[in-house]
């Protein structure tokens, strides 16, 4: 693990890879278990490493969850349901009756949030609401909302009239709300669209002061970057093991890892994972120490995640087709790989972002 560690955080990596080399491998590696059954066994492995709460527990640093989220993926478990409890997010702070309410049931693992950031393409107008006395009444639409479907409440931008952008909590069995559609993408994560139609909400249901909502939405989409990045350049790490492997295995005509042309991609490969690691690491420091790192977030995850796919390609392209058959890792790995490429931002928008802050804000370092 590299950037010089404290012994605390050594001591939490080698917890966390025997949590994940033990209990969360043999339910990775289990065929009877049902997925209820295993987010259950894994959700009580990661309590009792003392994993489970760090994502719930107010001043953990990000390179602390940095070296969490990377350490579980470098062992092939970081995609496991019930590994991290529920984290305030958006809610964080809240008063009562919000707090009660929404906030503590949603921390125990009683209610289900999803977050509702984006409109379909096409929409002429963003999800808005009208005051009406004691209440806001919103109209619009949300799309990819994920795990929407199952979910009890939303956490969803509206343009509340005369108020701007706010982040409002709309409960999902109010009349007016209505799913549109479920999906699945390819990594198996489940998805739903919603319409409002002059649903109800009263207007304490609106998180932080008005207008806030855009701000408040994209500190919780940095953390989430973050946090893909973390898996990705985990991932990397383990991807590059198993090629690893691969290359040493002895074959007719002796190991495929004595040919210099592998060899190039092999160390190519590795050269790459060193710098998006490298990214990831500063990244988390420099939150750490309290700077603005909104874009340099942007920058990490789109480092981690086109390096990571680049990187399960080029495993596929080396040890050969059977990587490519369904149940393979590498094939479960590539499907998951691809769909973080576009979670929370997909890369050319994201591109497009940086220089926007750079060019526009004065964000952003190098």
């Amino acid at each position: 693990m590299p950037e010089f560690l404290s012994d605390e955080l050594k001591s939490l990596r080698d917890r966390v890879a025997s949590l994940a080399t033990g209990e969360l491998a043999a339910v990775r590696d289990a065929t009877d278990l049902a997925a209820g059954d295993a987010a259950a066994r894994v959700r009580a492995a990661s309590k009792a490493a003392g994993v489970y709460a760090l994502t719930q527990t107010e001043g953990v640093s990000e390179l602390t969850l940095l070296v969490v989220r990377e350490t579980l993926a470098r062992h092939g478990v970081s995609h496991l349901p019930g590994l991290f409890g529920a984290g305030a997010g958006l809610l964080e702070g809240v008063g009562e009756p919000l707090r009660s309410s929404h906030l503590l049931p949603m921390l125990a693992g009683d209610k289900r949030v999803g977050f509702a950031f984006t409109e379909p393409a096409g929409v002429p107008r963003s999800t808005w609401a009208r005051v009406e006395g004691d209440e806001l009444v919103i109209t619009g639409q949300k799309s990819y909302v994920t795990a929407g479907a199952d979910v009890a409440f939303l956490t969803a931008l509206v343009e509340v009239e005369g108020q701007g952008p706010s982040m409002v909590i709309i409960d999902t069995d109010r009349p007016g709300v209505t799913v549109t559609r479920r999906f699945t993408s390819i990594d198996g994560s489940h998805h739903a669209a919603f319409r409002f139609e002059d649903v109800r909400v009263p207007r304490h249901h609106a998180i932080g002061a008005p207008g806030d909502g855009r701000g408040r939405a994209l500190a919780k989409i940095s953390a989430v970057r973050r946090a893909i990045a973390a898996d990705c350049v985990g991932t990397a790490g383990w991807i590059i093991e198993q090629v690893a492997a691969g290359l040493r295995r002895e074959r007719r005509g002796g190991a495929l890892g004595d040919h210099e042309r592998a060899r190039l991609r092999y160390g190519e490969m590795r050269i790459a994972a060193y710098a998006a690691r490298s990214a990831v690491y500063r990244t988390a420091r420099l939150v750490d120490a309290g700077i603005d790192a909104v874009n340099e977030s942007i920058a990490a995850k789109v480092i981690a995640t086109e390096t990571a796919n680049t990187l399960a390609d080029s495993a596929v392209q080396l040890l050969g087709g059977e990587s490519l058959v369904v149940g393979h890792p590498l094939e479960a790995t590539y499907r998951r790989l691809r769909v973080l490429r576009l979670a929370e931002g997909e890369t050319d928008t994201l591109r497009v972002n940086a220089a926007r802050g750079h060019l526009d804000l004065g964000k952003g370092s190098i």
